[in-house]
Formats: structure tokens, C-alpha cells, sequence
């Protein structure tokens, strides 16, 4: 489900002719959304740092690609070309990515909306956990204000 809705959204960028910018790799769910823009006639610009190109494997195929010297820089560049923030299922680098634009958000050093794709309830425990961390005062906004979740790909053209 989640390479499928990965796919879907990038089919769905690429129609509505919005650009992806991304990680750069050519596996995975990184993959499944630019190859969706590309087979759509979209624009897809890559951003991945030089160690990750042993492991990710560039995509070679997108409009663009930029080799980086680091992840710092990557996700500064990512945040910088990026208009909004599109978070699909993934592990600690998604995560990373995820709570550093919140923090960010928080601290005004940019407003770019974010999207949660939480396809098949990926996300459900993470928003539970952030629902406790604004009980308990530890965030500064209301969570509502931060982030949209939504359940498939469709869902985030109808914000």
C-alpha cells in the first residue's frame, strides 16, 4: 500500500504539473513518487549527498540531479526549493526530515505547509505521541496548526 500510494501521489503531482524535489534515490518510496511524476510529464529535481550515493542510488533518470557534500545541506536545500513538505511512510531519516521542518515551523524560520500521508495508519501511534506532547504543554503551537494529516493521496488536493 504505502509504494502504491507513493506512486499515486506522484502520478498526481506530475498531472497537476508540480514539481517534486526529493531525495535524489532511485529505490523505494523515494522512487515510486518521482518515477509517478515523470511518467506524468512532471519535473523532478533530486538532492542526495554523496555518501548516500552507494546506498540510495541516484536516480539518474529525473529532470535534475544535485550531489551534495552532506544531509545537512541536502534537507536545507530540500526546505529552501521545496513550496510544501509531503511526509510518506519511512524510517529515521523520514522522521529526522519530519521533525526538523516542525521545528522550523515553530520557530519561524519558515511557514512551508506539511502534509502527513499516513496511508493504512502508518502514522497513527507518532500522531498519538505528539497528541500527548501537547497535553502536557510541551509544544508551543496547537497541533492542529502544524502539520495536515491525510489518509491517501487525493485527500491532500482537497486542503
Amino acid at each position: 500500500m504505502y509504494e502504491t500510494h507513493a506512486h499515486q501521489l506522484g502520478k498526481l503531482l506530475g498531472a497537476k504539473n508540480i514539481d517534486l524535489i526529493y531525495g535524489g534515490g532511485n529505490k523505494g518510496m523515494m522512487a515510486a513518487v518521482a518515477n509517478g511524476v515523470l511518467k506524468n510529464g512532471g519535473k523532478v529535481i533530486g538532492i542526495i549527498p554523496q555518501i548516500l550515493t552507494q546506498w540510495e542510488h541516484q536516480h539518474e533518470g529525473i529532470t535534475e540531479l544535485i550531489v551534495v557534500e552532506n544531509m545537512h545541506i541536502r534537507k536545507r536545500m530540500l526546505y529552501e526549493k521545496a513550496a510544501a513538505a509531503i511526509i510518506l511512510p519511512g524510517g529515521f531519516g523520514t522522521l529526522d526530515e519530519l521533525f526538523e521542518i516542525l521545528t522550523w515551523n515553530q520557530l519561524s524560520i519558515h511557514d512551508k505547509p506539511i502534509f502527513i500521508l499516513n496511508s493504512g495508519g502508518f502514522y497513527n501511534g507518532l500522531l498519538q505521541h505528539i497528541q500527548m506532547m501537547m497535553k502536557e504543554n510541551f509544544l508551543y503551537n496547537a497541533v492542529e496548526n502544524c502539520f495536515t494529516v491525510i489518509e491517501k493521496p487525493e485527500d491532500m488536493f482537497l486542503t
